[in-house]
């Protein structure tokens, strides 16, 4: 990539890369605003699918905006924070995820400044959240009024948009601190901003507390939902106890029957499964995502990617052979075995 591209070089390049099926095809949203997308001259072997009855019609392969902050180990500078993120965008990728500065630094101003020449061709997708450090617990004993559009208001700034694609109640810090009573008082200051146009969607993210996310998916009000799943059965900072791996299936399967958006994020178990600069777990990568990719339910994989050569990886895996086979069984299985034994993985909270 040349990083001296001025606005109107870059968007011409990203045009030419944008997705031949249309990444953005459809769903009007609450003003009116088409997303539209260009032809191709040079087509995106992305895989694509409908994020369910938003009508969204995007590439699997989504970028993960928790892997730009510095504070999580990203190396680069700002300046090739920016150029990964265009990157991402001209080797095909459209749905791009990312959160307030108060949990993912600068990561929304970096695919705010990184996108903007070509806003009306990505679908983002940002949060809104909640908690409160002064209880020892955690727990939230009242949205504070108003807060729900100052934030969207400040991560429209930091976005450099007027819009935002899909606006989700984040799941730590929001609905892990927070009731489900809580979580739909801030649903309905969502409906107010979808219906002044700013913002097309409304969804939630769940690292664990998957009996909370099955009762907001059981009201049938939220447009989509991003779900820890993969083959590592963890969230965030906590492994899986069957009976929470049995209420994250038991999302799954909700969702998919009201036709939800699904969005599954923890594919490489937070970098666990990554593999890269580790010659033995070549294969592991592909592996654990064709693992994801043969559940039809899901229609995007939210993946976080800190290098070019980390995305130019998972790409090649996504246009390849999506079929789960008996050798990525046995090397997850191999793999998985050693991940989960380490001592680092051991004093996780289990949950």
């Amino acid at each position: 990539m040349n990083p001296e591209l001025d606005r109107r070089e870059f968007l011409k390049k990203g045009v030419q890369a944008t997705v031949t099926a249309a990444a953005l095809v459809g769903a009007n949203d609450a003003g009116g605003r088409m997303a539209t997308a260009h032809r191709s001259t040079r087509a995106s072997t992305l895989p694509v699918r409908r994020l369910g009855r938003t009508g969204v019609n995007l590439p699997m392969l989504g970028f993960g905006g928790a892997a730009l902050p510095k504070k999580w180990g990203n190396v680069l500078s700002t300046r090739d924070r920016v150029r990964l993120v265009r990157h991402a965008y001209e080797r095909g990728i459209r749905y791009f995820d990312t959160a307030p500065h108060s949990t993912y630094a600068d990561s929304q101003a970096i695919i705010g400044k990184a996108l903007r020449p070509v806003r009306d061709t990505v679908f983002i997708a940002t949060k809104v959240e909640f908690w409160n450090a002064s209880r020892p617990d955690g727990r939230l004993m009242k949205v504070p009024k108003g807060e729900v559009l100052r934030q969207i208001e400040r991560n429209l700034r930091e976005l450099q948009t007027d819009y935002i694609d899909a606006i989700l109640i984040h799941g730590t810090p929001g609905i892990e601190q927070m009731t489900v009573e809580q979580c739909m008082e801030v649903h309905a200051e969502l409906l107010t901003a979808r219906k002044k146009g700013l913002v097309r969607f409304i969804g939630f993210s769940a690292h664990h507390y998957f009996d909370k996310a099955l009762a907001l998916i059981s009201t049938g009000e939220f447009d989509l939902c991003m779900l820890a799943y993969g083959y590592l059965p963890r969230g965030n900072k906590r492994l899986f106890a069957p009976l929470t791996q049995e209420l994250r299936n038991a999302c799954l399967a909700k969702a998919h029957e009201l036709g939800m958006g699904i969005v599954a994020m923890k594919v490489l178990g937070v970098g666990l499964l990554s593999g890269f600069g580790k010659e033995k777990w070549l294969g592991v990568p592909g592996a654990a995502i064709r693992y994801v990719l043969q559940d039809d339910r899901v229609h995007l994989l939210v993946i976080g990617m800190r290098f070019p050569n980390e995305v130019d990886a998972n790409v090649k895996v996504f246009s390849g052979d999506a079929r789960y086979t008996d050798d990525d069984r046995d090397v997850l299985a191999a793999v998985g075995t050693a991940v989960l034994s380490d001592v680092i993985v051991r004093k996780m909270k289990v949950e």
